[in-house]
């Protein structure tokens, strides 16, 4: 139970700081649809599950660190990493196969298509159910594989 607490208490504080980003984001760049509320519901859904996911694939590379410097630079390097392949900067379609199949499996690919889908082109939830599911099965994937490798010990 206390991996699931850990995971929900970063989850929590990912989806507060989450949503008034986006909100401020959305402000400053005049993206009118936010108030729309099938868009502000799909938001909300969006972030929590890019929270969790994000959260559940911290913990399953760090559940066996005891450096506590290694995860800060950890996620540094992945979050570069991650980020590229992922269609925010350039199209997927645009890059070299091989980096379309990393991109694919990269669970930044589906929480940008799912904000760019609510947020720009103003879809509802119908056109970002495949990418909810990717997040939400990707967090109970790695959350299932790091349970094991938990430490039970002071």
């Amino acid at each position: 139970m206390r991996v699931i607490g850990l995971n929900a208490a970063g989850a929590i504080k990912a989806v507060m700081s989450g949503l008034v980003i986006t909100f401020v984001g959305a402000l400053i760049s005049g993206v009118g649809s936010i108030f729309n509320p099938g868009t502000m519901v799909g938001l909300a859904l969006m972030i929590l599950l890019t929270s969790l996911a994000f959260n559940a694939m911290m913990f399953l590379l760090m559940v066996r660190v005891e450096d506590p410097l290694v995860p800060r630079a950890m996620f540094g390097i992945l979050n570069t990493l991650l980020f590229f392949p992922s269609g925010s900067v350039y199209p997927t379609q645009a890059f070299p196969k091989w980096l379309q199949y990393i991109s694919v499996i990269d669970p930044f690919t589906f929480a940008v298509h799912g904000f760019k889908s609510l947020l720009l082109k103003e879809t509802g939830l119908v056109a970002i159910w495949q990418d909810m599911l990717y997040l939400a099965v990707f967090a109970v994937v790695a959350l299932a594989v790091a349970v094991p490798l938990f430490k039970r010990t002071l």
